[in-house]
């Protein structure tokens, strides 16, 4: 159909960081990386973005693999979800990441899907995708915050103007794992807290990320600091395969015999970037894992919810995530 007829665009394939980081500099404001290619191939197809510049990371080496790093470990931002939930390092001691990365869609999408990619992907809100002129896309209103619109899917925390949500699955698994995010541009290297990796529409409505044009996530660096935790990741989609999460939690628990010592508690696909219940994580500093407790934290991590007009239940739905997260 004509409607799902791309626009040209050159397509370029360099081969190694620094070629692809001299391509970005040179097509800054018009050209776009391809990672797995799923997200973006959608938008190509919608005519909702136009490149007049690809730059597919396909070829270049560098950006793929699992290796150890000072302290840690560091992932390229191009191995697959499949390398990640497979990968035995990652299985033995960052268990919270190939949980998440194994409930990504469908087994077909996570062998060519990159971690980086889903990190670095778009909103899904249904007004957006659609190309209305809605604030994330330069206009005046958000359709989707109107009491009859079809918010279902959309934000019970944080908004500000925009109500879409981060559709990442393992973005909370990072944030909760202290990861931090290596990014390259052509005046050098930074590394970014994967809990400030994510920009809230308060800041800038136009992004989702921290990512400026020009710059290439390379990497993920994790460090020892939650290896071998108690972690536990749970998805609630509409469907097990092939669906976005309508709501999912990532925590990670240090012991000290029966009490909590440290924990890390994060949602995603309830506020545009993974929400972090720090005030629970405090609460919980010296408890035990017990049903009173657990209780406790799920009305504590709900305190702030602002539901719109079809997604009331997603309060109730954090509420009984953040207590089962804590009773494992």
């Amino acid at each position: 159909m004509l409607s799902d007829a791309m626009t040209g665009f050159e397509l370029l394939q360099p081969t190694t960081i620094d070629d692809a980081v001299e391509l970005l500099d040179r097509h800054s404001r018009d050209g776009w990386i391809l990672a797995g290619g799923y997200d973006s191939l959608d938008w190509f197809k919608d005519r909702v973005k136009q490149p007049s510049a690809v730059i597919d990371l396909e070829g270049v080496a560098e950006l793929r693999g699992v290796r150890s790093s000072s302290g840690g470990i560091e992932i390229g931002a191009m191995t697959t979800l499949t390398e990640l939930a497979r990968n035995e390092t990652i299985r033995s001691r960052y268990e919270l990441l190939a949980t998440a990365a194994s409930k990504v869609a469908s087994p077909q999408i996570r062998h060519a899907a990159t971690i980086g990619g889903n990190l670095c992907q778009d909103t899904r809100c249904w007004y957006y995708r659609y190309g209305v002129d809605c604030y994330r896309a330069g206009g005046n209103t958000c359709y989707a915050a109107a009491p009859e619109a079809m918010n279902r899917e959309h934000a019970v925390f944080g908004a500000s103007r925009c109500v879409a949500v981060s559709p990442s699955d393992t973005a909370p698994a990072l944030v909760a794992l202290d990861a931090e995010m290596v990014i390259r541009n052509a005046r050098g290297e930074r590394t970014v807290d994967a809990a400030d990796f994510f920009m809230p529409p308060s800041i800038d409505i136009r992004r989702m990320t921290v990512l400026e044009p020009g710059d290439l996530l390379t990497a993920i660096r994790i460090p020892d600091t939650w290896a071998s935790a108690d972690v536990y990741f749970e998805k609630v989609s509409d469907r097990q395969s092939w669906d976005f999460a309508l709501a999912s939690i990532a925590a990670a628990f240090r012991m000290d015999g029966a009490a909590i010592a440290e924990a890390r508690i994060v949602a995603g696909a309830v506020q545009c970037v993974p929400r972090r219940f720090e005030r629970v994580e405090r609460m919980l500093r010296g408890e035990g894992r017990t049903e009173a407790i657990a209780e406790r934290a799920g009305q504590l991590a709900t305190r702030d919810a602002e539901p719109l007009g079809k997604n009331e239940y997603k309060v109730v739905l954090v509420e009984n995530l953040v207590k089962r997260a804590i009773l494992g």
